[in-house]
């Protein structure tokens, strides 16, 4: 694709990200009269602090790349997910997406209570699917995830599942419908190989389908197989946005001092 043709989807200029995270406190303040009395005095424990995430990151990225998203733990990778979903605020720059992204994660709300094939239904509906899109695809879907490979699963509570489980049939929902940005966060290291080959080839599809892919993950080999771009931050910053060997290479260095 020559760059006069290269449409973008997501542009991060400047961007900072602050959140507030709630520490640890003496024990002394623990007690439910010392909760009262910071209430009725209005005074808040100094508990609270400032994490800066994110430090003044800057990219473009483009209809129908898949974008890795790799560095050490803690360095922001999450929380620029997270950003770029609309679902953290950036305190200063901005971050610019087309369309509404859509953020998969192995945490991704699902109702316990209610079974698999039931939250296949009103997942594909929350997406916007109509009703007979969702009849159509349903079972396709829940094939898709595996989870019926070793019993009738689709008709059981979802707190019946395995964390793996619940993550595939994730993946297998947000994956059944094109999406102008797709964020995937670690919910291709769960499972086997059958089904990481299976989800790996159906990124390429969205790719193909003019969508873009970002997709964070531990697994080089995952990055390999799907992603031809990288973004590497380390500690809040990006050391590296480059072609995937290249970018991976630089880290696995880094990684080994």
């Amino acid at each position: 694709m020559a760059d006069s043709e290269k449409i973008p989807t997501v542009v991060a200029d400047d961007a900072h990200i602050v959140y507030k995270i709630v520490g640890a406190i003496g024990a002394n303040q623990t007690s439910p009269l010392s909760a009262l009395k910071r209430i009725v005095t209005k005074t808040n424990s100094t508990n609270v602090r400032e994490v800066h995430a994110v430090k003044g990151v800057s990219f473009v990225a483009y209809r129908g790349e898949a974008i890795g998203l790799i560095g050490s733990n803690g360095s922001g990778k999450s929380t620029l997910l997270r950003a770029v979903a609309g679902l953290l605020p950036v305190a200063k720059g901005a971050i610019y997406a087309a369309g509404q992204p859509s953020l998969l994660g192995v945490n991704a709300a699902m109702m316990n209570d209610l079974s698999g094939e039931r939250n296949v239904e009103l997942g594909c509906l929350a997406m916007g699917m109509t009703p007979a899109e969702v009849k159509e695809r349903k079972q396709s879907i829940i094939d898709f995830s595996g989870i019926n490979e070793r019993g009738d699963f689709a008709s059981l509570p979802m707190r019946t599942y395995s964390s793996g489980m619940g993550a595939r049939l994730r993946f297998a929902i947000a994956a059944a419908k094109k999406h102008d940005v797709l964020l995937i966060d670690e919910a291709l290291a769960t499972g086997d190989a059958k089904f990481r080959r299976r989800s790996e080839a159906r990124v390429r599809e969205l790719r193909k389908e003019a969508g873009t892919v970002f997709l964070v993950s531990h697994s080089e080999q995952s990055i390999r197989d799907t992603c031809e771009r990288v973004l590497w931050l380390e500690s809040g910053e990006i050391r590296a946005d480059g072609p995937t060997e290249e970018v991976l290479k630089e880290y696995e260095s880094y990684m080994k001092k």
